[in-house]
């Protein structure tokens, strides 16, 4: 895995979510699968372990929507035939990931946060980011969070804790596809031409809500204006009255490694609105932050 203050191409097969749609209505990706047929294509490498790929996409099947799946059900949904499906589930239930209920049906157990502790305890850009985030949100009274983009996805890997309570697609740790988010936006936009044109050939623009920018032309021009602007602003793009303001962390190299954003839910706010009253904020706590963070 690329370090996590680094803007990864999004060249990793594992973020394939299939062929470039326009305005795509249809059931929307999911963010966190390890599709099997990208399983199947990296098995034509000698060291590649085949078990070992199975048993993380059913762990990740179960951190969807669907928090309790039988066998059956888990292997529909990755795809892995149900013979290795029971195997990856009894071996991770042997190892204490996941448990079994009296329905025979499997979920996570809390053993799993030891995985994304580790990362997020010795990362550096989130330890440095907590404060400076706790401090903006206090400033702003309003959410604010760091993420980097991953593939074709933005993780979120920090959020101040001032924050009021949010919709859970919000939360440390979550994937979003980069298109349908400022932070996205911020990082897609200051990638090479040549980058930006290989995301918008791969990547399946799923249309969320009316506001979603599902076409290449207009996304496109929504980030020359990032380019333009500095910033960027998603209003409504995954969610009804939920508006994001973004700005790009540079490292102290001049490399743009992460998003900072403010979050406003359940209210909506112009970009005029949100750009007068948090943008200034934002761009000194961008500011600080990268001047924390080694090339």
């Amino acid at each position: 895995m690329p370090p996590p203050d680094a803007i990864v191409p999004s060249s990793a097969p594992y973020d394939s979510t299939g062929a470039t749609t326009s305005g795509d209505r249809g059931a929307p990706p999911d963010h966190h699968a390890l599709p099997a047929e990208t399983i199947d294509r990296l098995g034509e490498d000698r060291d590649f372990v085949t078990a070992l790929a199975r048993g993380l996409a059913v762990m990740l099947a179960l951190s969807g929507k669907r928090r309790r799946m039988s066998i059956a059900q888990v292997s529909h949904l990755t795809g892995i035939p149900r013979a290795a499906t029971r195997r990856s589930l009894h071996t991770l239930a042997k190892l204490g990931f996941v448990a079994i209920d009296d329905a025979r049906r499997y979920y996570l157990r809390p053993r799993v946060l030891s995985l994304s502790h580790a990362f997020l305890s010795s990362s550096p850009i989130v330890v440095l980011a907590q404060p400076i985030l706790d401090r903006l949100g206090e400033a702003l009274q309003e959410a604010c969070s760091v993420g980097i983009l991953d593939g074709d996805q933005i993780v979120y890997l920090a959020r101040s804790t001032t924050s009021r309570i949010m919709s859970p697609t919000l939360n440390v740790g979550r994937r979003l596809p980069a298109y349908c988010t400022s932070i996205g936006h911020v990082l897609l936009a200051h990638l090479p031409s040549d980058q930006i044109d290989d995301y918008l050939e791969r990547v399946r623009l799923h249309a969320y809500t009316e506001y979603t920018p599902s076409t290449e032309r207009r996304l496109r021009a929504l980030l020359k204006a990032v380019r333009e602007k500095g910033y960027a602003f998603a209003s409504q793009f995954m969610e009804s009255r939920l508006c994001t303001l973004a700005v790009p962390v540079r490292d102290a190299g001049g490399n743009y490694v992460a998003g900072l954003n403010v979050i406003v839910q359940d209210r909506l706010m112009t970009e005029d609105e949100m750009a007068t009253r948090f943008l200034r904020p934002m761009q000194a706590a961008a500011l600080e932050l990268g001047g924390l963070l080694l090339p």
